[in-house]
């Protein structure tokens, strides 16, 4: 099956106020999709939604066409180690371990061994983090950290990878390489949601939607204008 994830008509309430209002989607395997919008219009809370974290108000979320409508806490946790890796803003990583412990920590509760760490390092070497391995968050530079979460989202090698304002912040070398990083999973049949308001990485991917007042609108691009 193509589909990795599907929205069906979400919906999400804080009382009476409608953040995310009716809402359809589907991702695809070997796809990257952008979503813009202004400051505090819901896109997070629709990537927290699609990303597991919370649960809409009414609607379906289906990941490989499992309806999680109907799935526990323990099983949705299940769920998200099996098909989600998530690249936050503010990396949230945990203060007492290492650089490579970070990396590796979503792994301990799948699979152990010697070959996991291996891949961990190697990751952390692909983006020049090997004389940081024994550092802690508090001793590491944003930048460092934002590719410290990167290199955990990426140790599995989830279906589904989702990235809430992945090059904030960053220079514009660095944001270059995190936004290569992660449009190249489209290649290996990953599928990514890249909540974004740098225009430029949105460009680049292969379908960009604009969500505003709840709705989520498609941006279609009129190529054939001269």
């Amino acid at each position: 099956m193509n589909t990795l994830l599907e929205l069906r008509n979400i919906e999400k309430k804080y009382g009476d106020d409608v953040i995310i209002s009716k809402v359809s989607f589907t991702l695809a395997k070997g796809t990257a999709i952008a979503i813009i919008g202004h400051s505090g219009g819901g896109k997070t809370t629709l990537l927290s939604i699609m990303g597991l974290l919370q649960r809409a108000t009414s609607g379906n979320v289906l990941v490989d066409a499992i309806d999680i409508g109907g799935l526990d806490s323990y099983q949705l946790a299940n769920l998200r180690g099996q098909y989600l890796g998530f690249v936050f803003q503010r990396a949230r990583l945990i203060n007492s371990l290492t650089a490579l412990e970070n990396v590796m920590a979503p792994a301990w509760f799948i699979r152990r061994g010697d070959k996991i760490e291996q891949q961990a390092k190697d990751l952390l070497e692909r983006f020049g983090l090997s004389h940081r391995l024994d550092h802690k968050p508090q001793e590491l530079s944003l930048g460092q950290l934002r590719r410290i979460s990167l290199a955990r989202a990426l140790l599995l090698k989830p279906p589904i990878l989702l990235a809430d304002e992945p090059t904030n912040d960053l220079d514009p070398a660095l944001a270059k390489e995190v936004a290569e990083c992660l449009l190249t999973a489209r290649t290996e049949g990953a599928g990514v949601v890249i909540v974004t308001h740098d225009l430029n990485l949105a460009n680049q991917t292969d379908q960009t939607f604009h969500l505003e007042n709840g709705t989520l609108k498609p941006i279609i691009y009129d190529n054939a204008a001269s």
